[in-house]
């Protein structure tokens, strides 16, 4: 997105796990969503914002899924990002089939994440 590329905005990158560094002064859930990923939610265990974003249109799987935690003194945003193949199974669970590294699917969406947001 042409307009996130004039702010500052650094990435790290390690594996499925990238660092944001925050200088734009974009909300969060703005950067997201110009990223293409909706917000879903906070997650119970770690008290991470999740966003997902889903590749067929008016479904809910595959998707990408990102459990999110933003350092407001720092502006860093820390991404996991891992693929969602299919709803889990069996209910009450969350046990479901994804990918967390190691894959090409992964790699390109980081890779299409870091493109987006390069200055």
């Amino acid at each position: 997105m042409d307009y996130l590329k004039r702010y500052g905005v650094a990435i790290i990158s390690n594996n499925m796990h990238l660092t944001i560094q925050n200088n734009s002064g974009q909300k969060i859930d703005v950067l997201m969503r110009s990223l293409r990923y909706h917000y879903w939610g906070v997650s119970q265990k770690d008290n991470k914002w999740q966003f997902v974003r889903t590749l067929e249109s008016g479904g809910a799987y595959p998707r990408f899924h990102i459990y999110l935690k933003y350092e407001g003194k720092t502006k860093e945003i820390a991404i996991d990002l891992h693929f969602d193949q299919r709803k889990p199974v069996y209910q009450g669970t969350v046990a479901h089939r994804a990918e967390y590294e190691n894959s090409e699917v992964l790699d390109k969406e980081a890779q299409r994440i870091k493109n987006e947001l390069s200055p």
